[in-house]
């Protein structure tokens, strides 16, 4: 025997230079347990339960406070600006119709030969001509006595008269208990007359409060109404949109209490992706409880054959039970253990997106077999950075049995190549050696549980099928062929790239 494990020599193979493989062992071995699964802390109470557990908003209610918000901010603030829009309409109006009068007033006033004024022409409003009609002017100036419209009877207004322009001058006044007034004044002096007289004319603001009151009364039921229909308007759009996810909770009701597996109702665009990815992992569950029924059912038959012969060797006090028990028993330990490793790989697989590193998996296989087959040669070569979509466990576990299958079976070297066709879309890896091979018409059968074609030499005959098994529900396969190089068996391992 010779131990090629520390060699340096250099093989070429299908033109590349194979690495040697054999160095210090870490510790890893090929196919190991899982480790046992801690022990659970316990539950805490259903009362601290429910604290921590977050709170659940209502989605509805949200949309809704949200509109709601909105339309209140968006109203009150269009109600304020269109309040005082109208409302300063209504006083420029108001002044409007004051600085008329009084343009009116200085347009017909003239200089008596007495040096008092005096209108030419008589001003058309009635109102002058009432006692205390709200309507009234005043004209005063110099050393003379005010001259007031018959309106104003026994009073007279105190003109502020402090100022002289162009302009007319407006101000609010409350000389007159229970009568606010707008006043209008202009300060002038008329043709044939250097006094500077004081024109000015006086409404009460009753009317004008009373049209500022009514608009905003009519304003507040407006805006008022417009808040209510668009908050009912949000409710009802709230309730039509979300009508399509209390459909979806029925047909999950629908789904626990009639067995059906999917969900086929026609659904908006939007909620459609939702039901999508319900449809997948239904499926995904009926997938998953479908291969555990069947791999209970299939243990299950497989245990029912060793179990019976037992049962009748001992009921018949057969001389050769403990033969009987052993063979047996080990037949049902190899069952248990392929089933075994279809479960954790099928765990694996659905706890979430696996991803492992050929090179290092590789290695550390390598190094595990090269201290159980000390005379066998390894080589290994190929993509150093290939990743492909499988937990590393499931990984080791078949590369543990494709490489001791090969030192166990060859004839004393063994070749792995990492991604050996790069362009391919799955990740490539051969195991080759140098052993007598596998006839074609053999290669089919040696994949069942148990199948040996060299019986010699221990073994459960579980290895490839346990390989097969575990690549196919990563979505991989593996195909035997003939290695051109080394004249034995090529396994080809095919994993999809991460």
């Amino acid at each position: 025997m010779v131990s090629v494990t520390a060699s340096t020599t250099p093989q070429t193979h299908l033109g590349r230079k194979g690495t040697q493989a054999g160095v210090p062992h870490d510790g890893g071995t090929a196919g190991n347990a899982d480790p046992a699964p801690a022990a659970d802390a316990g539950d805490a109470p259903d009362t601290l339960k429910r604290l921590r557990q977050p709170r659940r908003g209502s989605l509805a209610r949200r949309m809704v406070l949200i509109a709601a918000g909105w339309i209140s901010v968006l109203l009150i603030g269009g109600g304020i600006a269109l309040d005082r829009t109208l409302t300063n309409q209504i006083e420029q109006s108001f002044d409007d119709q004051l600085e008329y009068i009084l343009t009116a007033m200085i347009a017909s006033a003239e200089i008596d030969p007495l040096g008092e004024v005096y209108f030419n022409l008589r001003l058309g409003d009635q109102r002058f001509l009432e006692p205390n009609s709200g309507l009234y002017w005043q004209i005063s100036g110099g050393e003379y006595e005010p001259w007031p419209s018959r309106s104003l009877w026994d009073r007279t207004l105190e003109l502020e008269g402090d100022h002289f322009d162009n302009d007319a001058h407006f101000y609010d006044s409350s000389q007159f208990e229970g009568e606010p007034l707008r006043i209008a004044e202009r300060s002038v002096i008329l043709p044939g007359s250097e006094t500077r007289w004081t024109f000015a004319v006086a409404s009460a603001t009753e009317e004008r409060d009373f049209q500022i009151q009514q608009l905003r009364l009519i304003l507040i039921w407006s805006f008022a109404a417009l808040a209510l229909g668009l908050i009912v308007m949000a409710l009802l759009q709230v309730r039509y949109g979300l009508s399509p996810l209390r459909r979806v909770r029925a047909a999950i009701s629908k789904l626990r209490s009639t067995g059906e597996n999917r969900i086929t109702e026609p659904l908006p665009s939007e909620v459609q992706p939702l039901v999508e990815e319900l449809n997948g992992l239904l499926a995904h569950s009926e997938t998953q409880a479908e291969e555990a029924r069947m791999h209970a059912g299939n243990l299950a038959h497989a245990l029912k054959t060793p179990l019976t012969v037992l049962t009748n060797a001992a009921t018949a006090h057969d001389p050769n039970l403990s033969e009987l028990v052993r063979r047996e028993t080990k037949t049902m330990q190899r069952h248990v253990e392929h089933h075994l490793a279809r479960a954790r790989a099928v765990g694996r697989r659905a706890a979430g997106l696996s991803r492992a590193d050929v090179w290092p998996s590789v290695e550390s296989v390598l190094r595990a077999v090269t201290r159980i087959h000390e005379h066998a040669r390894f080589d290994l070569d190929g993509n150093k950075k290939a990743v492909v979509s499988i937990e590393r466990q499931d990984l080791d576990e078949i590369l543990g049995n494709l490489i001791e299958n090969a030192a166990k079976y060859g004839g004393g070297s063994v070749f792995v190549t990492v991604d050996a066709v790069p362009d391919s879309d799955d990740c490539l890896i051969w195991v080759e050696d140098d052993g007598a091979g596998i006839p074609d018409s053999e290669r089919t059968r040696i994949f069942d549980r148990g199948a040996r074609l060299d019986t010699g030499k221990p073994g459960t005959g579980l290895g490839l099928a346990i390989v097969r098994d575990v690549a196919e529900i990563y979505g991989g396969d593996v195909t035997l062929m003939e290695s051109e190089d080394l004249g034995g068996l090529l396994v080809e391992l095919r994993l999809p790239r991460a």
